[in-house]
């Protein structure tokens, strides 16, 4: 009985492979919580912009971690160290609780991409921070700071990784079924459904644009995107 630690740096294939198979592991064993890290001064950069993030099937890849992350019967705690980006954020979300560190801050780039968010992740970013901050956010790429992250409720605690383990060993300590069933609950709030098929038809245009070439292009070429809307 006790808590497992992760780390982890950009989201890749490997990544998200890996992440998946300990997950699992975590939900046959004896462990009673999760502690989720990064390595070294961020806690996840995000996707790897040099072509992992713009593979065919990524969205679909974030969507299956989700959905292994929300089957874990034990709590995910986050230990936000560092700068949580793009898809760094997406893993912060799907973690049960988060400790962030007070130099973290919380970044959707998407916009400055072309990409598109998943249904999930617009929604519970709206509902952890807010639906006029996730408006700024999403729209406008603004950054939450650790400060904010606390007033709004991304974060539940302040501190370092060594306070996330303390409070997974205090939380080891409690009644294991009780907590699955309000995780569980907490969890089943329709945002994993099947998206509406305007919202999937706009969220294949993005991902299928030439904004999205663009984007890789000018960040190659260290400079300012030409976006199009095409």
């Amino acid at each position: 009985m006790g808590a497992r630690i992760y780390s982890l740096t950009s989201v890749s294939r490997i990544t998200t492979d890996e992440l998946r198979e300990a997950l699992e592991k975590a939900s046959n064993g004896s462990t009673r919580a999760v502690v989720l890290t990064g390595q070294g001064t961020a806690f996840c950069a995000g996707a790897d912009l040099s072509g992992d993030a713009f593979a065919a099937d990524y969205p679909d890849r974030l969507v299956e971690l989700h959905r292994v992350m929300d089957a874990v019967p034990v709590p995910v705690i986050g230990a936000v160290n560092g700068p949580a980006i793009g898809a760094g954020l997406q893993l912060a979300m799907q973690c049960d609780l988060r400790v962030v560190a007070p130099d973290a801050f919380f970044q959707f780039p998407t916009s400055k991409y072309g990409l598109a968010l998943d249904n999930w992740s617009i929604r519970r970013l709206s509902s952890l921070v807010g639906h006029g901050r996730a408006r700024a956010m999403l729209l406008t790429a603004e950054k939450l700071t650790a400060d904010a992250a606390l007033h709004t409720g991304m974060a539940n605690r302040s501190g370092t990784l060594a306070d996330a383990q303390e409070w997974a060993a205090e939380i080891s300590g409690l009644a294991p079924l009780a907590i699955q069933h309000a995780k569980r609950v907490l969890n089943d709030d329709g945002s994993i459904e099947q998206p509406a098929p305007e919202h999937k038809e706009l969220f294949d245009k993005a991902w299928a644009s030439q904004d999205v070439i663009e984007a890789q292009i000018a960040r190659m070429e260290k400079r300012p995107p030409n976006f199009q809307g095409a």
